[in-house]
């Protein structure tokens, strides 16, 4: 469910862009984008086929998520053309890190109950892997990609976050369709176009 409603990114993106910040995009991103769109929900829907009774409650959080995405690639492709993207990624971090330390103190965190569970030391290299990987760099090479590129492009990975959920799910014995395998590569055509800037 989340997958789905994250492929509503880019849709959002050519909105706002177009709306807000004046950004065009042609209609070949256009094109790839809803490609991708299509593609992205044949995927999880027929995923969805194996597990029919999920949880729509929060939803609504995800949408309002991938308006804020959209916007902040805009944002970025407006105003912080000239700025370094390792900047950007510090302001954000700079910006986060009080409230991010005000809850872990009004958490249970900060007890000894946590720094003596024999788990902890594993979890803490686990989260920090994570958080160097696969938000840091990832936040830099993201708003690189937002600076070289289209905000359509940009927020056209989204699209792959999909491909990525089936692989791991292939690796873990999952079974695999040619549905499967069709709107996948829907996806990675929508990508295609959605970078290409000729009309």
């Amino acid at each position: 469910m989340a997958s789905i409603l994250n492929s509503l990114v880019p849709l959002n993106t050519i909105l706002f862009g177009f709306a807000v910040f004046k950004i065009t995009s042609t209609k070949r991103q256009v094109s790839g984008v809803i490609i991708g769109f299509i593609g992205t929900a044949i995927l999880i829907l027929k995923g969805s086929e194996l597990n029919p009774n999920q949880n729509y409650i929060y939803a609504g959080f995800v949408i309002a998520s991938t308006i804020m995405y959209a916007a902040n690639v805009n944002i970025i492709k407006r105003y912080l053309q000239d700025i370094k993207p390792l900047a950007i990624a510090a302001g954000n971090y700079a910006f986060i890190v009080i409230p991010a330390l005000i809850i872990l103190v009004f958490s249970d965190f900060f007890t000894p109950k946590t720094f003596e569970n024999p788990a902890f030391i594993n979890a803490f290299i686990y989260v920090t892997i994570l958080s160097v990987f696969g938000t840091a760099i990832a936040k830099v090479l993201f708003f690189k990609l937002v600076q070289i590129s289209t905000p359509v492009f940009a927020s056209s990975v989204t699209y792959i976050m999909p491909i990525v959920a089936l692989i791991w799910g292939i690796i873990d014995g999952e079974s695999f369709s040619f549905i499967q395998g069709l709107a996948a590569l829907l996806i990675l055509v929508g990508v295609y176009l959605s970078h290409n800037r000729k009309a």
